[in-house]
């Protein structure tokens, strides 16, 4: 089965590196050819290298069984329309929106298989949850889970709008709260810290340590850094009664979410 990964940035490595994996798992080794386009060829040529497949233009008139399109947000439905017409079997994407792309894809691909895919950590990280959207099940795409799986990941299923409106919260919002911290932390004195202090500023340094692109490009296409604002600003201006009941409604929120967290994963 051939598979080509439209862009070979970070996302677009991990997805191309789990299906060859799981075809040298498996008896499928021989019958894997697993291929990269980029703008950037040198790009395009290491991801290739990294997991053993090649690198072809983006002009490719070649055809192959599922296409995976892995660029930033914002490229995502020029290219899933410049590129559906490479994929005979199945059209995927892995760009971290869905509404959007489902719906390009649906449009380009009418009779093939789509699923649109987010993990929802960065490569580094993996394994973890990937958030699915099943919009036409098959053969091909069947695999693809099935090879994302076997790496250790959760697929959780779930629904473009679902997606997008969490991502608010989970991406954008939480994005801004920590870098709003980062930005208007100052100097402390060492042996002056809290265990909270220090896990934030972990959390600060892990979120400051990547691209500040990826993280433009979430707040571009999310909601949600407003609402951490507003908050902010409500907590600052506060006096006693006021602050103590933000404080109850924050605790009634996080406990709330904690236990639906808990069933779920039950």
């Amino acid at each position: 089965m051939k598979f080509l990964v439209v862009g070979a940035g970070e996302m677009g490595r991990w997805f191309g590196g789990a299906i060859a994996a799981h075809a040298a798992e498996t008896d499928a080794g021989d019958e894997t050819d697993v291929a990269f386009a980029d703008t950037d060829t040198e790009v395009a040529r290491a991801a290739a290298d990294a997991v053993g497949g090649r690198a072809v233009s983006l002009s490719t008139d070649e055809r192959f069984d599922a296409v995976c399109i892995a660029v930033p947000m914002s490229a995502a439905e020029s290219a899933i329309e410049r590129h559906a017409p490479t994929a005979q079997r199945a059209l995927v994407d892995v760009t971290g929106r869905m509404a959007d792309p489902v719906a390009a894809m649906r449009e380009a691909a009418p009779h093939r298989e789509r699923v649109s895919l987010h993990p929802l950590f960065a490569a580094s990280n993996a394994p973890g949850n990937v958030a699915v959207v099943i919009d036409e099940s098959g053969p091909v795409t069947d695999r693809i889970s099935e090879a994302l799986a076997a790496a250790g990941n959760r697929l959780v299923e779930t629904t473009p709008g679902e997606h997008d409106s969490a991502m608010e919260t989970v991406q954008a919002g939480t994005h801004a709260a920590v870098l709003a911290f980062a930005a208007a932390a100052e100097d402390v004195p060492d042996g002056l810290t809290t265990p909270i202090f220090e896990d934030l500023s972990a959390v600060a340094e892990q979120v400051t340590g990547n691209s500040p692109s990826v993280y433009a490009e979430i707040q571009a296409t999310f909601d949600g850094a407003d609402r951490v604002a507003e908050a902010a600003a409500c907590i600052a201006d506060a006096d006693d009664e006021e602050f103590e009941r933000l404080y109850r409604e924050a605790s009634d929120a996080i406990r709330d979410a904690s236990a639906t967290t808990e069933k779920e994963n039950r």
